[in-house]
C-alpha cells in the first residue's frame, strides 16, 4: 500500500537570507519569466501572457483577486503568482502512457509533489485495478462506463461524496451539482470548507450575505484599510497595487499578522519607473505581529475602548445614526462589551498596548474603512466569532454600504465563490431547491449532505463507498493526512478530474480511475466551435474566460463535457435533462443557470458586456437581508488557548514557490528560505530556552483526541514570530492537523491554530 506521509527527505537547505522588506520588483519579474518560459515554448508563453486577465481573455487560474473595471494594463495584468499558475498548467510537457508504465504507484509516493508536478500535463484517462501496481490507459466511454456502474450499485445515493475544487467555472459547477443532485444526494463538500467556509457562516448570520461587500473602486476611497491574517505579496501579489494606489489616495494601511510579512512592509511596482528603480512604497502605516489566534482578543479590546471612547464624546466616535437605523442588537453587544478583560484580552495578543492605541486612533479618526482578511482568520476554533467581532467594528463606525468601507473576504481559489454562488454546497437553499425542480422536473433532496470532515469520517467509516473529484488535490488539501488516506483507501472507487499529477492519485480506492481535462488556458473546440466559460471573482464580477492553447493531447475533455457524459451514463433518460446539449454547447448550460440561480436573468447578453457583470450585494448597498431585515451585532465570547510550558501554538502557510498544495518551486524568496520545505519557523528565545539549535532537526508532534501524530525531520530556522508560536509549510505539515478540531458552526479544520509538542531527534535520527 502507497505511503500516505509525504517523503521526509531533505532537498538541502541551500541559504537562509534575512527576510525581505519589499516585495516584486524586477526579482518578480525574473521570476515570472523564469517560470513560464521554462515551462513552454516563447510563443506559446506570449501568447497566453498577452490575453491573461484582459476582458474577453482568460481568467488567470490562481487567485480570485478582481482585475479593474476599466482600463486594463497593456504591459500584462498578472502577477508573479499567476505567472506560475500559467507556467503549470499550460505547460507543453505531458505525461503519457510509458510514465505509468516505468512508475508503479509505489514509486510514485515516494517523490515529492515537486516532482509530481514538474511531469507535465495529463494525457489520457488511466485506471488503476485492485491487485495491479501501475495505472493503465482506459478509454472514456469504458471510464464513464466504470463510474456509473459502481455509483448505480449503492445502496443509497448518499454513499457517493462528489469534491469541488475551486477552479472549476461556473458552467461546470452548475453541472456538476445538477447531476449530483439528480442523482440524489447533496454530498457537495468542497474547498470553502477548508478555507472560507467561516467567513461564509459570519458575514450570512450577520449580514445577510456570505460574500464581501467591497468593490476594487472602494480601495481608492477608504480612509484606512486592515489587512488581517493574510500575505498579499505572495497570496494575492495583484492586491498590492490597489494598496499602493489607496496610500497615493491618502488611505492608511494597518497590517496584522504573526510574522512580518514582505508584500506589507514594501512594493516595488513592476509596472512603474519607481517601482522598478526606486525604492517603492512603504505599504503599512502601522504592523502588528499578534500571536497566533491573538485577532478575537485584539478585534474585543478595540470596540471595548471605541465605546468607551464614545461615553467620553457621545456622538463623535462611533456612527450612531447608522447603528439606529440599520442594526439590531447593540444594546447586549454594549453590556457585553463592558464586562471584558481588557488586561488579559491585551496580554493574550502580546501586543504592546502602545501599538494598540495607535491602531484605536487610526479607527477613531476613520470614516470608511475596509477589512480584509484570509486564512490566518478563517482556520480557528472560534473563527467565526472572530469574523464577526470584526462585523461589529464596521458597525461601530458605519462603515458598511458606503463607499470606501466594508468587508473584503479575500479568496484563493479563482472560481471558488462563483462555484458555491451556482449550487455547489452541502446545504442548499429552499429557493435553490424549488428552482430546480421547477427548471429540471425532479425533486431534489432535502437533507443536508456531508461537509468535507465529514466526508472523510464517513469515508473511513464505510459509510461512502465513491470519492469523486472536480479538480483539487484532496489529500494532500485536508487535515489529519494519514487518516484521511485510510478514508480514501476505504473507497471502492476514487476519481479525480484533473490537469497534472497529484498525490490524491497515488492515494486510491480499490480502483482508481484519473479522468485529464483541459485547462482554463486550453482551446475548448467542440463541433468547430470554441466555447468559453465564465467565473466570479472575489468581489462579485462575473467574466468571460476562453482559452487560446492547443491542448497538449487530443484524448482532453473539458470539465462540462466529462460532467455531461457522465450524467447520462449514469441516469440515461431518468429526467428530462438534454445532457448532449450541455455537453455540446455551454450556452445552453448558461441559459440554465440563468433560469435557475439569483442574480443571473440575461447572462449571456450580460456576459458580452465589457469585463462582465456585478453580482446583487445587499450589503453593498446598505440592504440586509438578515432574517431581522438589519445588520446584527453578536456576542462572541472570547476563550484563551492554553499551552503547557513545553507545547506551541503552529500555524500551516504558504511558501512563496506554491499555491494551495501546488508546488512551484522549493524556495521562499519573501522569508529568506532557499531549496528547502520541512522547515519550522521559530522564535529565537524560544529556541535557546529549549535548548534547539539553528537548523536542527526535529520531529513535531500533535497530541489532539488521545491521537498522537507525527511529522518528522523538520528543520530549526530562527525567526521573527511571537513567543510560543511556529510555523510551517503545508502541505508537510498537514498530518498534525486533526481530523475533529474544528471551528465553530463552520466546521473549518482548525489548519492554524495546532498545539505542538518539538522533539529532538537523536543521533541516529539525524543522519
Amino acid at each position: 500500500m502507497p505511503n500516505p506521509k509525504l517523503p521526509v527527505e531533505f532537498t538541502g537547505l541551500k541559504q537562509v537570507t534575512e527576510t525581505p522588506k519589499k516585495a516584486v520588483g524586477i526579482p518578480g519579474i525574473l521570476a515570472s519569466v523564469k517560470h513560464v518560459f521554462g515551462a513552454m515554448p516563447i510563443a506559446r508563453g506570449f501568447g497566453v501572457l498577452k490575453n491573461l486577465n484582459q476582458k474577453g481573455g482568460i481568467d488567470c487560474p490562481s487567485c480570485a483577486w478582481p482585475d479593474p473595471d476599466g482600463k486594463r494594463s497593456a504591459l500584462g495584468e498578472f502577477c508573479e503568482n499567476g505567472a506560475k499558475a500559467i507556467a503549470d498548467e499550460a505547460t507543453s510537457k505531458k505525461i503519457t502512457l510509458p510514465f505509468f508504465q516505468r512508475y508503479s504507484v509505489d514509486e510514485l509516493s515516494d517523490k515529492s509533489d515537486y516532482w509530481l508536478g514538474n511531469q507535465g500535463r495529463l494525457s489520457s484517462p488511466m485506471v488503476i485495478m485492485p491487485g495491479d501496481s501501475h495505472y493503465k490507459k482506459i478509454d472514456w466511454e469504458e471510464a464513464f462506463e466504470l463510474v456509473a456502474k459502481e455509483l448505480n450499485s449503492l445502496n443509497d445515493p448518499n454513499e457517493a461524496i462528489f469534491y469541488t475544487s475551486g477552479r472549476s467555472s461556473n458552467e461546470a459547477a452548475f453541472l456538476y451539482q445538477l447531476f449530483v443532485r439528480a442523482f440524489g444526494t447533496n454530498n457537495l463538500p468542497d474547498c470553502s470548507n477548508m478555507c472560507h467556509e467561516s467567513s461564509g457562516v459570519a458575514l450570512s448570520k450577520t449580514l445577510g450575505i456570505g460574500k464581501g461587500s467591497v468593490t476594487l473602486d472602494d480601495f481608492d476611497k477608504a480612509d484606512l484599510i486592515v489587512i488581517m491574517g493574510q500575505n498579499p505579496g505572495t497570496n494575492h501579489p495583484r492586491m498590492l497595487s490597489s494598496l499602493e494606489k489607496a496610500k497615493e489616495n491618502g488611505a492608511k494601511i494597518v497590517a496584522i499578522n504573526p510574522l512580518y510579512e514582505a508584500g506589507l512592509l514594501g512594493f516595488k511596482n513592476p509596472q512603474s519607473v519607481k517601482g522598478l528603480l526606486g525604492n517603492g512604497t512603504s505599504i503599512a502605516d502601522l504592523y502588528l505581529q499578534i500571536k497566533i489566534n491573538g485577532d478575537l482578543a485584539l478585534l474585543k479590546v478595540l470596540n471595548h475602548l471605541l465605546t468607551k471612547a464614545e461615553e467620553a464624546q457621545p456622538g463623535m466616535i462611533l456612527n450612531r445614526e447608522f447603528i439606529n437605523q440599520n442594526t439590531q442588537g447593540y444594546e447586549a453587544f454594549l453590556q457585553e462589551s463592558s464586562q471584558i478583560n481588557i488586561n488579559e484580552l491585551v496580554a493574550d495578543t502580546q501586543l504592546p498596548f502602545a501599538e494598540i492605541q495607535a491602531f484605536l486612533d487610526l479607527i477613531i479618526s476613520s470614516k470608511k474603512i475596509i477589512v480584509c482578511w484570509a486564512m490566518g482568520l478563517t482556520q480557528h476554533k472560534n473563527s467565526v466569532a472572530t469574523i464577526q467581532e470584526v462585523v461589529n467594528l464596521l458597525l461601530l463606525k458605519g462603515s458598511i454600504g458606503i463607499e470606501g468601507g466594508g468587508t473584503c473576504p479575500v479568496r484563493g481559489h479563482s472560481n471558488v465563490q462563483g462555484d458555491r454562488t451556482v449550487g455547489i454546497m452541502h446545504k442548499p437553499s429552499a429557493q435553490l431547491n424549488a428552482a430546480l425542480q421547477a427548471n429540471f422536473g425532479f425533486t431534489p433532496p432535502q437533507d443536508s449532505g456531508y461537509d468535507v470532515v465529514e466526508a472523510i469520517h464517513a469515508m473511513y467509516t464505510n459509510k461512502a463507498k465513491v470519492f469523486f473529484a472536480l479538480g483539487g488535490n484532496f489529500l494532500s488539501a485536508s487535515p489529519d493526512t494519514e487518516y484521511t488516506a485510510k478514508a480514501l483507501q476505504n473507497c471502492n472507487l476514487t476519481v479525480h478530474v484533473s490537469t497534472k499529477l497529484n498525490r490524491s492519485h497515488l492515494i486510491h480506492g480499490k480502483v482508481g480511475l484519473i479522468l485529464p481535462c483541459l485547462g482554463r488556458t486550453d482551446l475548448d473546440e467542440i463541433n468547430g466551435q470554441a466555447q468559453y466559460v465564465s467565473t466570479e471573482n472575489s468581489m462579485g464580477v462575473v467574466q468571460k474566460s476562453q482559452g487560446i492553447l492547443k491542448p497538449v493531447s487530443e484524448f482532453l475533455l473539458s470539465e462540462p463535457s466529462i460532467i455531461a457524459k457522465l450524467a447520462k451514463a449514469t441516469l440515461g433518460n431518468k429526467f428530462a435533462i438534454d445532457w448532449d446539449i450541455f455537453a455540446s454547447d455551454y450556452m445552453a448550460i448558461r441559459k440554465s443557470i440563468s433560469k435557475t440561480i439569483s442574480g443571473f436573468k440575461d447572462y449571456e447578453t450580460k456576459l458580452q458586456q465589457d469585463g462582465g457583470f456585478y453580482l446583487p450585494n445587499g450589503p453593498r448597498k446598505g440592504e440586509f437581508t438578515t432574517k431581522a431585515g438589519k445588520a446584527l451585532f453578536t456576542i462572541n465570547k472570547y476563550s484563551k488557548i492554553a499551552l503547557k510550558p513545553e507545547e506551541f501554538l503552529m500555524m500551516t502557510i504558504r511558501s512563496h514557490d506554491q499555491f494551495n498544495t501546488t508546488v512551484y518551486g522549493l524556495n521562499d524568496r519573501y522569508r529568506g528560505i532557499f531549496n528547502e520545505r520541512r522547515i519550522v519557523f521559530m522564535n529565537k528565545e524560544d529556541m535557546d530556552t529549549f535548548g534547539f539549535e539553528t537548523y536542527e532537526k526535529v520531529n513535531l508532534i500533535n497530541d489532539f483526541g488521545m491521537k498522537t501524530r507525527i511529522a518528522e525531520r523538520f528543520i530549526v530556522v530562527p525567526y521573527s514570530i511571537p513567543k510560543s508560536c511556529v510555523a510551517t509549510y503545508f502541505p508537510e505539515a498537514n498530518v498534525l492537523v486533526p481530523i475533529d478540531s474544528m471551528a465553530d458552526e463552520s466546521q473549518t479544520p482548525t489548519s492554524k491554530s495546532v498545539i505542538i509538542r518539538i522533539e529532538k531527534l537523536n543521533q541516529a535520527e539525524c543522519l
